[in-house]
């Protein structure tokens, strides 16, 4: 088993290195040395980092982090594919991810600490999202980003770590409370208002902020991972009649009252309407999509290129169109895999906020690919997210890494523990 990981790491490692020789086979002449030791050096990372990890943190889940060095993989020869400019910076936010990643595992105890402080997990979180506010600008019709010289950061990106930590830490401290059945409204049963005030308010105002800032996608994740994991803590199924009244009412609400939802809405209900105009990007990621068919029209031989900001919202529909049904089942069932991996890992977990933590961090990253997965579909209407470890993006790429390093250090504690 040891030797057939070690050839599946090789294997997808080669890619970027196989993309490389095809690009040198198409244009040769624009092949600058730079990408090549850019490629040298991926390659070496992808193999390496695991074989590391595995050697220095015994019980590590090697599994979860191989799958997220192929989902790098991809991320990295779809970069070189369709904006070779960007290749570098790509390359450059997986190692600063990877880094990062290593030093959560490694000063893990101290950052689960801020577990048993809730509330200024909230604060910080709410804080965090209403940066932008203050200090936003607004790209691609989003007010979600804050630009630093030549840096842009997505504050969202690390508030949805802080948002885990306080759901996990609130909802275990309060799991017993949240459960009573002091109110009875037909078949609901909801406890005291003074236990749910903290998470709803703290809720509420995350999604209103999203909202104000037309960032849909982030609201509906937030708005799914409170769900999940409310539901995951109590199994009280009038949590989620309640949510599911609560968005229907918010998003009636936000499509009367902002002009952007209802452009979003319209796109997705009838994209045909203005093909060439507002609806233009679904429409060539549906062409693009059903353009590959099963096998995919092959590296280099499809048009992705035409469909605006393909490397990040539409990198699905690039892969599509070039690797086919083939390359979109295979991404798809690696952010599956993670997911199952991670949820191993929740139930295994014997401290109920580490539990509840993992299993949040597992179904965000699994809810968050759907979200995009679905908008380039058009399953869903458009959202501006992005896909964890494939889009390009350094703050989607550095949070997604903290995830997994806060998921595999968990599952290091409480295998040792174990033992």
């Amino acid at each position: 088993m040891y030797y057939f990981k070690k050839k599946v790491l090789f294997l997808q490692a080669m890619l970027p290195a196989l993309a490389m020789l095809l690009f040198y086979v198409k244009d040769g002449f624009v092949v600058k040395q730079e990408n090549v030791i850019i490629t040298a050096g991926a390659c070496l990372i992808l193999v390496i980092v695991p074989l590391i990890a595995q050697k220095v943190l015994k019980n590590i889940d090697v599994y979860i982090l191989s799958l997220v060095c192929f989902l790098c993989s991809i991320s990295l020869i779809m970069m070189l594919r369709l904006r070779i400019s960007l290749y570098h910076t790509q390359f450059q936010w997986i190692v600063v991810g990877m880094i990062l990643m290593f030093c959560t595992i490694v000063f893990s105890e101290k950052i689960l600490r801020f577990l048993d402080y809730p509330y200024i997990l909230g604060v910080l979180s709410i804080l965090i999202i209403g940066s932008v506010l203050l200090f936003g600008t607004e790209i691609g019709g989003n007010r979600n980003w804050i630009i630093m010289g030549p840096v842009q950061v997505q504050p969202s990106e690390f508030a949805k770590l802080l948002i885990l930590g306080f759901l996990a830490a609130y909802l275990q401290e309060n799991k017993n409370m949240l459960n009573l059945p002091n109110r009875h409204w037909g078949f609901l049963y909801l406890p005291p208002l003074r236990f749910l005030a903290p998470l709803v308010t703290i809720w509420s105002m995350a999604l209103l902020m999203f909202v104000y800032q037309r960032d849909l996608g982030s609201a509906l994740l937030f708005f799914g991972m409170a769900v999940m994991m409310t539901y995951a803590a109590t199994s009280n199924k009038s949590y989620v009649f309640l949510a599911v009244v609560f968005f229907i009412i918010s998003a009636f609400i936000s499509y009367l009252a902002f002009g952007h939802v209802r452009v979003r809405v319209a796109i997705w209900l009838n994209p045909w309407a203005d093909p060439m105009g507002q609806s233009y990007q679904i429409v060539q990621s549906l062409f693009a999509l059903g353009y590959g068919g099963f096998f995919g029209t092959g590296f280099w031989q499809g048009s992705p290129d035409i469909i605006p900001a393909v490397y990040t919202d539409f990198i699905f529909s690039a892969i599509g169109e070039e690797f086919g049904f083939i390359g979109v089942f295979s991404v798809i069932m690696a952010y599956l895999l993670i997911f199952f991996r991670s949820v191993k890992i929740a139930l295994l977990c014997q401290n109920e906020k580490y539990k509840l933590l993992s299993f949040g961090l597992a179904g965000t990253m699994l809810l968050q690919s759907f979200i995009i997965l679905a908008g380039v579909t058009k399953l869903l209407p458009l959202t501006g997210i992005t896909l964890p470890f494939i889009s390009y993006g350094g703050s989607s790429m550095v949070a997604s890494f903290i995830g997994i390093g806060l998921l595999l250090a968990i599952s290091t504690k409480e295998k040792d523990r174990a033992c």
